[in-house]
């Protein structure tokens, strides 16, 4: 008896902890997946059951006239080319250049190497609206070391470039590798690299390879977790980022820009409030939906893979 009531006792308690770990997961999925159900259902909502008192969620009626209204008043094939530009370009560039200069700062010893590491702290910890001025000066009249300039002041002749208000100004510091979170990137590397077996390197010197083409076809390759890991955190960074590009662009502006000034630009629509009949709220909800479906389709299409590099990689906070 003592022993089926031990077994009685174990079993309850098992039941106890695995609902309350379910309870535990479904708050967590609720909190998570709310704002995502809110904004597909508000998308295809009829305007008017906004004002329906008794419309709570599901909605009476189905309507892809904000849908449609979205896309004009974003402009959306537009925008999504210069979001191309501006942002998955410079992305895969600083995914590419990061990965060089972390092997370098990782595999070989040469002056100033203990200088750079230093730069790639401060460029961690400093935040880009503190050199958002000396930045856009530079790149209004794009100079090396004084160079141009002095040429200008002994000629007339201005070979100084104007780089403001083209896909230049986060192109140039991604192929430097000192674009938007480029030093973060660095570091993942970095300590990538320094845990990655020397052995592998070794055997492809033996067998002829350079650097180069040891980094191209072992080293990169070998590099799954953290590859995922820069790749991901640049591409969403850079879709995110609307500092730089309201600050660096006066037109061709990406998608996280025409998203923030909705308000501002809702004049644009003219007639075509009338012809959908649709509300503030309704719009910006769909301009939010489409807005993000691009990148949320991609981190769905890598989590799995994004959520092991994490681990491996060893990133916390």
């Amino acid at each position: 008896m003592r022993v089926e009531s031990l077994k009685v006792k174990k079993a309850s308690t098992s039941v106890l902890v695995y609902a309350f770990r379910y309870l535990t997961l479904l708050c967590f999925s609720y909190a998570l997946l709310y704002p995502f159900v809110f904004m597909g259902i508000n998308s295809v909502k009829n305007p008017t059951d906004w004002f329906d008192p008794t419309v709570s969620m599901i909605p009476k009626s189905i309507s892809f006239d904000n849908i449609i209204v979205a896309f004009k008043y974003l402009e959306y094939p537009r925008t999504m080319w210069f979001t191309f530009l501006n942002c998955i370009i410079p992305a895969l560039l600083s995914f590419f250049t990061c990965a060089v200069a972390g092997y370098g700062l990782a595999r070989f010893k040469f002056k100033g190497r203990g200088i750079l590491n230093t730069i790639m702290i401060i460029c961690i910890m400093i935040p880009d609206p503190l050199i958002i001025i000396p930045s856009y000066a530079n790149f209004m009249h794009l100079d090396f070391l004084g160079i141009l300039g002095w040429i200008n002041d002994m000629t007339g002749v201005d070979l100084r470039l104007q780089l403001i208000n083209t896909p230049f100004v986060f192109i140039i510091p991604a192929l430097l590798a000192t674009g938007l979170k480029n030093g973060l990137f660095i570091y993942i590397y970095s300590q990538f690299f320094k845990g990655l077996p020397k052995e592998l390197e070794e055997a492809a010197w033996i067998d002829g390879a350079g650097p180069y083409k040891t980094f191209m076809r072992i080293v990169l390759p070998s590099s799954g977790a953290s590859n995922i890991t820069v790749l991901v955190f640049a591409v969403v960074w850079y879709w995110n980022d609307y500092y730089q590009a309201q600050i660096y662009l006066a037109e061709k502006f990406p998608i996280s820009v025409a998203l923030s000034n909705f308000n501002t630009n809702l004049a644009k629509l003219g007639d075509l409030s009338q012809q959908y009949f649709f509300t503030n709220a309704t719009l910006m909800v769909a301009c939010c939906l489409i807005a993000i479906a691009p990148i949320l389709i991609f981190f769905l299409v890598m989590q799995r893979k994004f959520v092991q590099s994490i681990a491996t990689c060893g990133i916390v906070g």
